[in-house]
């Protein structure tokens, strides 16, 4: 087996001093930072930066401040256009700028067949074995090939056979194919941040084989674990001809390369998280109480997530009117707080439901609520880090239940958020989460209704001890690993594998 990699000797080494002093490409759908339009109340308008607040993007931000380089994704920003210059580059972060951001320009038309087409509606749901929800429209395929060959030209224009170039995700499964004919000395590696299905699910996709042609472009390819690494070795080959699979060393030479195919669970930067949790003192918490209607003395148990079929919402929703009309002696006792945020509305199947979450709130609103107590609150206003993160702390349960994911940082954030009395995370056996979390978590099966209920019941009344000592090996396993050493691991990797080394720097 290819074997979960581990972090490099040095767990605290920088991904620059990795990367030595080759160029870093980062390639992506999504931008660092967003340039909008605001009006100042005077009539004015003002330009006004959105910079990455946590998780992948504002990882990847502090490690492009250091090495440099030119991070290339789409520029969705109103006013995006008007501050590159004529090569459509910005200097990044606005107030000390370390590197370049290149912006791509896409059309409606471009970003309705690709993004919310292909993307969407066919490698989103066929990942997460929903192949009902899959729209296999010629049109959508089409555009996802024309908009990943304008990456890859933006790639192939600023990146030279010296270069490391990182692609993200499902959104450019093509270009490193692409690329590698152009740079066939570059290094490319690549992160599938969603799951990888298993082979009769991906089968019936009709571009299965350009997909995996387009991934085996790489030097290495990583995924949240190694359940997905072997299911992506299955496909290649049952898809691939002339195709030699070593899944002891966890590579497939194809074409006459060979690409590393290995799991890097990511984590999430524990210590900026706790520091943040933190400024949520007892009054801030008083507040957000006071302005939710959430009694002093109710428990809470929150969920958080883009409004996605994946995440198990409605299931969820089902399993806490189980659990109210099952122990009618937690009503008033416990609210559960669902903040949520939409997503993807321009595609029927999440206008759905958007529709069908807010008719479950309602029922179990109307059906078990009373004049001094609101069973179900909905957030979907934004929410700052440290709100966002206070209300981890504060929050007795936690409910991460999808019907599938890749990995699940909430479940992570929530751990990492624990400096408090304990709380009692539940987690879907669906998420990749589950892994590294599911020994010390609640294990929730997000269709069982009935069980899910009951793991309800037991978090709530759960020992002070268990509490407490689930907890404690939960936060040790979180902070073990942070983010940054995550991205060190990968480029580690890279270093090890990749075809020719030369440029890169080394520890003797």
């Amino acid at each position: 087996m290819s074997g979960t990699l581990q972090p490099p000797n040095e767990s605290d080494a920088p991904a620059d001093r990795l990367i030595g002093d080759r160029n870093l490409l980062v390639v992506s759908n999504r931008e660092p930072y967003q340039h909008r339009y605001r009006d100042d109340g005077d009539g004015n308008k003002r330009i006004v930066v959105d910079e990455p607040i946590g998780g992948l993007t504002a990882g990847l931000d502090r490690v492009m401040q250091r090495t440099g380089g030119t991070w290339i994704a789409w520029g969705d920003g109103d006013a995006d256009p008007d501050v590159v210059n004529t090569a459509n580059c910005v200097e990044v972060p606005p107030e000390d700028p370390q590197y370049t951001l290149k912006r791509v320009w896409l059309g409606e038309q471009e970003m309705r067949e690709y993004y919310y087409g292909f993307s969407n509606q066919v490698l989103w749901p066929l990942c997460h074995d929903l192949v009902g929800k899959a729209n296999f429209e010629g049109s959508f395929w089409q555009r996802y090939q024309a908009v990943n060959e304008t990456f890859t030209d933006i790639v192939t224009d600023r990146a030279d056979d010296d270069t490391v170039v990182w692609f993200q995700d499902y959104h450019l499964a093509l270009a490193p194919r692409m690329a590698r004919e152009e740079l066939p000395e570059a290094t490319f590696l690549q992160f599938w941040h969603i799951p990888w299905p298993a082979w009769d699910t991906f089968r019936v996709c009709p571009q299965r084989r350009e997909l995996l042609e387009g991934l085996l472009g790489n030097d290495l390819l990583g995924f949240h674990i190694e359940r997905y690494c072997q299911q992506f070795l299955d496909c290649v080959e049952g898809c691939l001809d002339d195709v030699v699979v070593d899944r002891e060393a966890g590579t497939v030479h194809y074409d006459e390369r060979t690409t590393r195919v290995a799991a890097f669970p990511m984590n999430v930067d524990a210590d900026r998280i706790e520091r943040l949790s933190n400024t949520c003192d007892e009054d801030a918490w008083a507040d957000f109480r006071e302005k939710y209607g959430v009694g002093d003395d109710v428990k809470v148990a929150i969920g958080v997530e883009r409004l996605d079929y994946t995440k198990g919402i409605p299931e969820r929703l089902d399993a806490l009117e189980t659990f109210w009309d099952k122990h009618p002696e937690w009503r008033g006792k416990l609210t559960y707080v669902q903040k949520a945020s939409k997503s993807r509305i321009e595609i029927p199947e999440y206008q759905t439901l958007v529709e069908t979450v807010h008719e479950k709130i309602a029922h179990l609103n109307d059906r078990f609520g009373t004049d001094d107590w609101t069973p179900v609150v909905y957030v979907d206003e934004m929410l700052s880090d440290e709100e966002l993160y206070g209300l981890y702390r504060h929050s007795d349960l936690a409910l991460v239940t999808p019907i599938r994911d890749g990995m699940n940082l909430v479940a992570k954030e929530y751990v990492a958020a624990q400096t408090g009395d304990a709380g009692v995370l539940l987690l879907s056996e669906l998420a990749g989460a589950d892994e590294s979390l599911g020994g010390d978590a609640l294990t929730v099966e997000p269709y069982d209704t009935a069980a899910f209920a009951d793991q309800i019941v037991r978090a709530l009344t759960m020992p002070t001890e268990e509490r407490v000592r689930r907890m404690t090996r939960l936060r040790e396993t979180v902070g073990t690993n942070d983010l940054e050493a995550w991205i060190g691991a990968l480029f580690e990797a890279v270093r090890a594998q990749s075809v020719s080394t030369e440029g890169f720097e080394t520890d003797e």
